[in-house]
């Protein structure tokens, strides 16, 4: 079966997962959905990720994160731009999810990074997603 879309596609497998409570998810590896693990690591929705070579596209293992007494660290994940829409904002127009509490995941000509770099880094792009 043929994905037209990988990062809608990780999203909602990682939404599926924490809905089930799974620890893991496997999602597909493109350099974007390595980019979109990078900034939910580094802002600290996920443990951690690793990519499994299978000889093929390979695949990238999600260790998923919960609080202390179990409930989910993400709260949503919402697709923005889509292959049939394309959604493009300048540094200055950056969305802030949750006036902050949120992150905005853009690709950039710097390549994937939250919101905050993006506007550290002077550089408007793709809205690929946003988080709260």
């Amino acid at each position: 079966m043929a994905i037209n879309d990988p990062i809608a596609d990780m999203l909602t497998r990682i939404r599926n997962a924490l809905r089930n409570r799974d620890k893991t998810v496997k999602c597909l590896n493109s350099k974007v959905c390595r980019g979109v693990a990078d900034v939910l690591r580094d802002e600290g929705y996920i443990k951690s990720y690793d990519v499994i070579e299978d000889g093929r596209q390979g695949i990238i293992r999600v260790q998923l994160k919960y609080g202390p007494r179990g409930e989910t660290v993400l709260n949503s994940l919402r697709r923005v731009s889509k292959p049939g829409c394309r959604v493009y904002t300048k540094v200055e127009e950056l969305t802030r999810p949750r006036q902050g509490l949120g992150v905005s995941i853009v690709s950039t000509s710097q390549g994937v990074m939250s919101d905050r770099k993006a506007r550290v880094e002077r550089v408007g792009g793709e809205l690929l997603c946003e988080i709260e």
